[in-house]
């Protein structure tokens, strides 16, 4: 009996799976070895992101050789499919160093229009937040349970979070505190894991700035197919980075959306 080739859903666990296991060795653990890739500034890189990110295109050379690859540490890989895998093996790296569980990897299958298939798994805790056409759940230590986006459709009762002011430019800041004087909380410094919450329906709205492709296409495909919306601060694309709104319908999107586009 011959068995059935994997899905790309499958795939993309897999490349969860088996980034997990090359990065928690290395959580928490005290002679994790850091090393900076700006000159001016902070943006830090580990082994682990390395290793995770090495594991992941082992894989994919193994079992999707014709799909490109784009990810955060090793670059591009030209693929002759029309499709590429878009992998940040550690998003959050500063959280990683520091301990805190709020780092993700992202794993996104995008084409022409976008990402089609998205994953934002949490190693520690357990968590795996899916996104694919007809699939929206969370995978952890309470089971499988279906990602579902919140219905708050005013500013006054939102939650808003970002990694701003890390992140941004002053310019992309005063939009950020446009909105951000309009909601009713304001969290800092999730990095992923913010809009994971965003698709789980606990908070409303994500707003960010200078991001790359491999840090939103996982979570607009996971957002979206939770019911969420995810666009650029003028209502466009966002798959190839850039200033980021995610919100958690289009009435909330909507009203978010007019304060950024004025500012």
């Amino acid at each position: 009996m011959t068995l059935a080739a994997p899905s790309d859903l499958d795939i993309a666990n897999m490349l969860a799976d088996v980034a997990r296991a090359a990065i928690l060795p290395y959580f928490r653990h005290p002679d994790l070895v850091t090393d900076n890739k700006e000159a001016d500034g902070f943006d830090p890189v580990t082994e682990a992101d390395r290793a995770a990110e090495a594991a992941m295109r082992d894989l994919l050379s193994r079992h999707r050789p014709a799909d490109a690859i784009l990810g955060e540490e090793f670059g591009a890989r030209p693929g002759s499919s029309g499709r590429t895998w878009v992998l940040d093996p550690i998003d959050g790296t500063r959280g990683f160093l520091s301990g805190t569980p709020t780092w993700g990897v992202l794993i996104a299958l995008s084409e022409a229009n976008g990402p089609v298939l998205g994953i934002i798994d949490q190693p520690y805790t357990q968590e795996r937040f899916i996104g694919a056409p007809g699939v929206a759940v969370l995978d952890g230590p309470r089971g499988r349970v279906a990602l579902s986006t919140r219905s708050t459709e005013t500013l006054d009762r939102a939650i808003l979070f970002t990694t701003f002011p890390e992140v941004g430019t002053p310019e992309d800041r005063a939009g950020f505190q446009a909105v951000s004087e309009q909601v009713r909380l304001t969290r800092y410094g999730m990095d992923c894991y913010a809009y994971a919450l965003l698709a789980a329906g606990q908070i409303d709205l994500v707003i960010e700035a200078g991001l790359n492709a491999y840090d939103i296409q996982a979570p607009i495909a996971v957002i979206e197919a939770a019911g969420g919306v995810v666009t650029d601060w003028q209502g466009g694309p966002v798959h190839d980075g850039g200033r980021a709104l995610a919100a958690a319908n289009p009435t909330l999107h909507a009203a978010a959306l007019e304060i950024l586009r004025r500012v």
